[in-house]
Order: structure tokens, then C-alpha cells, then sequence
């Protein structure tokens, strides 16, 4: 008698941590069931360049004749949105413009604008997460949205100071960042780096986010952590056990094509003596001395940087399609 095929990677994963999808491409993440979805300025466009998205975008265009490219970004966001939502059980999260990045009125605006679009869809903003920039404007933004019912996803996390920060600020999750850390530590080392070495558990990304989750778990903070931005499943299956995980439908590809087994390696159990052997205590959080923080940390301060410009960049290029 034959036993019943072992799970696959994607499945023993979803016992550990939620599964959330991390593209526009909603057509693809249908066969890996995620339970929530993510988008950025650069998942959209790639999406709207898509032939088989061009009727939802040209759709857009035709019932908002009079918007201008700017403001049409909106609303191809949220239809974007608008379609996940009918696949993923859970939420969307959509990104304000990265252009706001450092203002924080503009941003909160801009929150509340991308929600009443969707509540006049008849969608539950429990359902939407609004993505921002990791800044200390994106983070002061935050706290007064949640204030006000409206949730946020805070993106470009690269260091324990921002993480600190958005808890602090109750924003309802957060996805540090996992490849754009490594990416750095690659560059840096050049021909010192080693897989070997500095991969697996040693991965600088890894690493990062685990001390993030310790520092969550041990001090009691409730925001939601989801780890983002993978390079391969080592890095993914590493993190097992952190709350959410978004992963692009190439690794979730491959990781539902995978039948080894993996085990959980995230245990708020754990917190108190990884943090205790790091020696690291409650961070200061005051405007100045977040801001020196993160000064200090020269990888987070370059990749937050290059995130946001890259992400302008994409919303640019956007405008420009719609424009067309």
C-alpha cells in the first residue's frame, strides 16, 4: 500500500507562517492559495506592461477620462487591488506614492484617498493594508492613520531602529526586508563572501529580521512581521515561523515543487536569550536619536535611500504608460 505523498515545502510552510503572495501579476498567485497579497510601484508596472492586463488598464483609463497620469496611478493601484481581493482570502496591501516619502501630511492623504476608492467598492478597509516607506515621516504618518482606523504595512525595513519605531507607532505590520540586505553585504564583501559562511542562518538578511522578531516577541509588541524581498528559498525556509512571509510566484514555484522537509526555526521562546547574547536593549525612539540611529547603520540608510528612489522611478514610469 502506497503512503500518501509527503507535503511540500509551500504546505509544511503555511503550518509555520502565513503565506502571503508578493506581485501584481493576480492571475499567477491563484495556484499557491496565499492567504494575503502585496504590491509595490514596480510589481504594478511590470503587471500593466502585461498584454493580458491591458483591458484592466485601458478599462481605468476609459471610465476616468478627465485624471490626469497622476492621479490615474490611484485607481489603477486599486483595481489592481480591486482583483486580488477576489482570489486572496485575507489583504491587499497598496503603496502611496514614494514621492511622499518624506511628508507626512501628503501621506496621510494620500492613505485616505486609496481607502475611500476602495470603501466605494464596497470593500472593508480591514482588508487593505496601506504600504509606507519606513522614514520617520512614513512612520509618524502611520501612527495617526492607525489612530484612525486605517491600517499600514511599513515597507523598506532595513534595520531594528525602524522596526522599533513603527511598533512604537502601532502601525498594524511591517515586511523587513530579507535580498536587499544581503544584495549588500555581497557587494561589500566582493570575493571574501562565502556562501558557506555567510549564507543558510548566517545571511545577513536572515539575521536581521530574526533580531527584529526576538525584539518584537520579547518586548511585547504587537505588530505583525512579515518578512520580504527573498533571493532564494534558503532564505524563506530560514525564517520559518515569523508571522507572514511574502514571496514572488517564482519561489513559491519553488518551493511547492520541494518536498524536503523543513522545520520551524522562529520561536518567540527564544527571544529573550538571543537578545541577551546581542546585548541589545530598548532602543531610544525620540525623533534625533532615531535619525542618528539609522545614520549609523550605513546599509539601512543606502538601501532605504535606493528603495525609494527606485520605487519613484516606477511610479514615473507608470504615469508614463498611462499617459500614453
Amino acid at each position: 500500500m502506497n503512503s500518501a505523498p509527503a507535503l511540500n515545502q509551500l504546505e509544511q510552510l503555511k503550518k509555520f507562517t502565513t503565506v502571503v503572495a508578493d506581485t501584481g501579476d493576480f492571475e499567477r498567485m491563484q495556484a499557491f492559495q496565499p492567504q494575503d497579497a502585496t504590491t509595490n510601484p514596480s510589481l504594478i508596472l511590470k503587471a500593466a506592461q502585461q498584454s493580458n492586463y491591458q483591458s484592466l488598464v485601458q478599462s481605468v483609463k476609459a471610465a476616468h477620462p478627465g485624471l490626469s497620469a497622476t492621479d490615474l496611478v490611484d485607481y489603477i493601484l486599486v483595481a489592481f487591488g480591486l482583483e486580488i481581493l477576489k482570489i486572496v482570502p485575507g489583504r491587499v496591501s497598496t503603496e502611496v506614492d514614494a514621492r511622499l516619502s518624506f511628508d507626512t501630511k501628503a501621506t496621510v492623504a494620500k492613505a485616505k484617498h486609496l481607502i475611500a476608492l476602495y470603501e466605494s467598492h464596497g470593500i472593508d478597509r480591514k482588508r487593505i493594508l496601506i504600504k509606507l516607506a519606513g522614514t520617520w515621516e512614513g512612520i509618524a504618518a502611520a501612527k495617526e492613520l492607525e489612530a484612525s482606523g486605517i491600517h499600514c504595512n511599513m515597507t523598506l525595513l532595513f534595520s531594528l531602529v525602524q522596526a522599533a519605531a513603527c511598533g512604537a507607532a502601532n502601525a498594524k505590520l511591517i515586511s523587513p526586508f530579507v535580498g536587499r540586505i544581503t544584495d549588500w553585504y555581497k557587494a561589500k564583501l566582493g570575493s571574501n563572501w562565502s556562501d558557506a559562511n555567510n549564507g543558510g542562518a548566517n545571511d545577513p538578511g536572515v539575521t536581521s529580521v530574526k533580531r527584529i522578531f526576538h525584539y518584537y516577541k520579547h518586548f511585547g509588541i504587537q505588530t505583525e512581521i512579515m518578512g520580504a524581498s527573498f533571493r532564494n528559498t534558503s532564505q524563506i525556509l530560514e525564517l520559518a515561523g515569523c508571522d507572514l512571509l511574502t514571496i514572488s510566484p517564482e519561489l513559491l514555484a519553488e518551493l511547492n515543487g520541494n518536498r524536503s522537509t523543513i522545520s520551524k526555526k522562529l520561536d518567540a521562546m527564544n527571544a529573550q536569550s538571543a537578545l541577551s547574547a546581542e546585548k541589545i536593549t530598548p532602543l531610544k525612539l525620540d525623533e534625533s536619536s532615531f535619525r542618528l540611529q539609522l545614520n549609523n547603520d550605513a546599509m539601512a540608510t543606502e538601501k532605504l535611500a535606493e528603495g525609494i528612489r527606485n520605487f519613484c522611478i516606477d511610479t514615473e514610469k507608470l504615469e508614463a504608460l498611462l499617459a500614453g
